[in-house]
This record gives C-alpha cells, sequence and structure tokens, in this order.
C-alpha cells in the first residue's frame, strides 16, 4: 500500500472489517458524505442492517445518494438526528460495529462540527449498544476551524474507559505534518 494512502480511515476500516461479520447491525455515527455508511453496508451484506446519524440534510442527501448509486441503499437506514440519540434506534448490547469521524462534514459548512459534549454521550452511549464482542473506530480530526478542543477532551475521555469491559488503542501518526487525524479502536472485551 502506497504510504499516501495509509490514513486513520484506512487504519479504522482495516480493523472494522476484521471484526464485522454479514448479518451484523452496526452505526456510522456521522455519516458525512456516506463513505463509511457504505463501506459499513457492504461487510454487512444484504441481510444486515447499518444505521447512519447525521444532524446535517446535505450529509443525509449525499449519503443517501451514494448508497442508491451503488446499490445498497435498502441495507441501510438513514437517519436526521444526533448521534447522542443513536440509543432511541438500537437496543443495548445489539450492534457490532459503531464508526465515528469528528470534525465537520468534508466539503460541508466548517463552522458546524463535532463537539467534545455531545461526542463524548455519544461514544459513551454506542459502548452500551455494544455486542460483547462489538467493536467502535473513532477517527479525530482537528486543527483548523475546530481547534484542539475536541481533539483533548476525547483523548482524555478514552483513557478512562472501563479498562475491565474495554481495550482502546489510541494510533498516532508520528512523522506526519500538522495535526495529522488520529484513529482510536476500542473492542469490547465482555
Amino acid at each position: 500500500m502506497p504510504l499516501h494512502s495509509f490514513s486513520a480511515l484506512t487504519v479504522a476500516h482495516d480493523f472494522l472489517s476484521r471484526h464485522i461479520k454479514p448479518n451484523s447491525l452496526c452505526i456510522d455515527a456521522t455519516a458525512g458524505r456516506g463513505r463509511d455508511t457504505l463501506f459499513l453496508c457492504n461487510l454487512v451484506g444484504s441481510k444486515g442492517r447499518v444505521l447512519a446519524f447525521d444532524i446535517q440534510q446535505e450529509a443525509i442527501d449525499s449519503t443517501k445518494a451514494l448508497l442508491e448509486q451503488e446499490g445498497v441503499a435498502d441495507r441501510a437506514v438513514i437517519i436526521l438526528d444526533s448521534h447522542v440519540n443513536m440509543d432511541a434506534y438500537a437496543s443495548p448490547e445489539s450492534v457490532s460495529a459503531i464508526t465515528f469521524n469528528f470534525g465537520w462534514l468534508p466539503g460541508g459548512n466548517h463552522s458546524v462540527f463535532t463537539r467534545p459534549e455531545t461526542s463524548i454521550q455519544a461514544i459513551e452511549k454506542g459502548l452500551s449498544l455494544l455486542t460483547p464482542d462489538g467493536v467502535m473506530s473513532l477517527c479525530i480530526y482537528y486543527g483548523k476551524d475546530t481547534g484542539f478542543a475536541e481533539h483533548d477532551a476525547l483523548l482524555q475521555y478514552v483513557k478512562n474507559i472501563e479498562p475491565q469491559r474495554f481495550s482502546v488503542i489510541v494510533c498516532d501518526f508520528a512523522n506526519r505534518p500538522n495535526c495529522p487525524p488520529i484513529p482510536v479502536l476500542i473492542t469490547r472485551d465482555t
């Protein structure tokens, strides 16, 4: 794999693909342009389901269009709602995998972005939804317009996730300039 294609997203996708089985229920907590939703739809197969959340209509429309174009729209439910409400759409211990991309909508309005208070609350709710062998990936985009508040809060938060039930790995691109996205990988161990 060429170095330029190795990213936080490829780390997260590799991690998720090793754990998600066909017929699973998965959540894309930040649908954005729909690329993660599409990725999850392909992993869960025709009998699986993906719930995709976003608070921006532009993101919902982009995601729906991509899934229709790729012929997998029937595998997903696209929800115009905050990821902090995901527990209203799925039962505890029913979700195999959850993915987050924190920051702003690619190509969208940079004044609308994820915030530490609701992001941490959504992660907490997501952890309660994971099956005993479930996984979660977080891609933390930071710097530029959003600054470091969410970056700092999320990295502090994940250090305190219950170690008896979860394992958390924080990856760092040590030799990349500026503010490279940070992948965080979480497994539920019990």
